[in-house]
C-alpha cells in the first residue's frame, strides 16, 4: 500500500504436526520477548506524533502481511492500556484476491484473535489492462476505497503498517529517483474526505524486528497479492532484485557497512532541514525561492 499488498510466499515453513502458538502465546511475545523493539516504539509513536486522540475510531488497514497483522495487535494491545478511549475497526479490503490469498488473510486473522471486517472491490480488474502507471493507480484506488469504507462505517481516521523502514527507503527513493525531498508523514489529513485522517503508528518500528517477532511465533503471512506479481512466490531473488525499493534496500546495507549510524541519520535528515541553505522550497503548492529574500 502504499496501503500494502503482500504475498503467497511462505517466509517461514511450518510442518502439519507442528503445534503453532495460540493467540494468546502470541500476545504474551509482544508483551514480554518484543516488548522494547515493538509495543514500546508503536506507543513512543502514538504519543510523538499525537496519532491516538479521545473518542477516536480508528479503521486499522489490513493488507494480509507481517506489518499490518502486527499492526492490528499492537492496537488491541495499546487499547489495552486505556490512557484514552478509543474504538477499533480491523478493515480488510480484498481487491481481488485469488481464493487462496483471501482464505490465507482470514486464517491468520481467526489465530490472532483479529475481529476483521471484509469488503470487497474490483481494483485488480479495473487496472488489470492499463500499462502505464498501474501499481500507482491502484494504490489510489486502494486508499480511496479505505477512505470510503471507513467512514462509511463511523471511522475518523485510517492506520496504515508503513514502518521505519519503509520511511528512509521513502526518503531516498524521491531524492535519487524524483529528484525531491520529502519523506512519508507519520500522519495526514485526507484531501479528498473532509475530517478523515491517514496515521502511521509503526513509524518507528524496524522490519527485521517485525521479522523476528514472525518468525518467534511461526506465523505465514501474504508478501504480494497483486496480480502482476502473482508468481513472485517462485520468482528468482535476482529478478526481485529489479525493483527500485529492493535497490535502496541494498544502497541502504551496503553504506551501513562502514557507517552503523546511516539509517538514523537518513531518519533524521528530514528532521533538520535548514531552510537558509536550501535554493527552493515548497509550501502548500507555492515554490519558495532563496533569491526572493536574498
Amino acid at each position: 500500500m502504499e496501503h500494502k499488498l503482500e504475498n503467497t510466499a511462505i517466509d517461514t515453513p511450518i510442518l502439519p504436526q507442528e503445534k503453532l502458538p495460540a493467540a494468546e502465546e502470541i500476545e504474551k511475545s509482544i508483551r514480554k520477548k518484543f516488548h522494547k523493539q515493538l509495543f514500546s516504539r508503536f506507543a513512543k509513536a502514538v504519543r510523538d506524533y499525537q496519532l491516538v486522540q479521545e473518542g477516536d475510531k480508528i479503521a486499522v488497514c489490513i493488507s494480509g502481511g507481517k506489518d499490518s497483522m502486527l499492526m492490528a495487535k499492537l492496537f488491541q494491545e495499546l487499547q489495552k492500556h486505556r490512557k484514552v478511549s478509543f474504538n477499533l475497526e480491523f478493515l480488510v479490503m480484498d481487491p481481488g484476491y485469488l481464493k487462496r490469498n483471501r482464505q490465507l488473510i482470514e486464517e491468520n486473522a481467526a489465530r490472532l484473535g483479529i475481529p476483521i471486517c471484509v469488503f470487497e472491490t474490483e481494483i485488480f480488474d479495473a487496472v488489470y489492462e492499463i500499462e502505464k502507471s498501474p501499481c500507482y493507480l491502484c494504490a489510489r484506488m486502494r486508499r480511496g476505497h479505505l477512505y470510503s469504507q471507513a467512514r462509511e462505517i463511523g471511522c475518523n481516521k485510517i492506520a496504515l503498517g508503513h514502518h521505519y523502514d519503509d520511511v528512509i527507503e521513502t526518503i531516498l527513493m524521491g531524492m535519487l529517483y524524483g529528484g525531491q525531498v520529502q519523506t512519508m508523514m507519520p500522519k495526514l489529513h485526507s484531501t479528498n474526505f473532509a475530517g478523515m485522517e491517514l496515521i502511521r503508528p509503526m513509524y518507528y518500528i524496524r522490519e527485521d524486528d517485525i521479522k523476528h517477532w514472525r518468525d518467534h511465533n511461526r506465523l505465514q503471512f501474504l508478501q504480494c497479492a497483486c496480480r502482476f506479481t502473482e508468481n513472485c512466490a517462485v520468482a528468482k531473488e535476482e529478478d526481485r532484485s529489479l525493483s527500485k525499493r529492493m535497490e535502496i534496500k541494498q544502497l541502504i546495507a551496503g553504506m551501513k557497512k562502514n557507517n552503523p549510524f546511516v539509517e538514523a541519520n537518513i531518519f533524521k535528515s528530514v528532521e533538520n532541514v535548514n531552510l537558509s541553505t536550501v535554493i527552493a522550497y515548497k509550501e502548500h503548492g507555492e515554490k519558495h525561492h532563496f533569491l526572493d529574500t536574498y
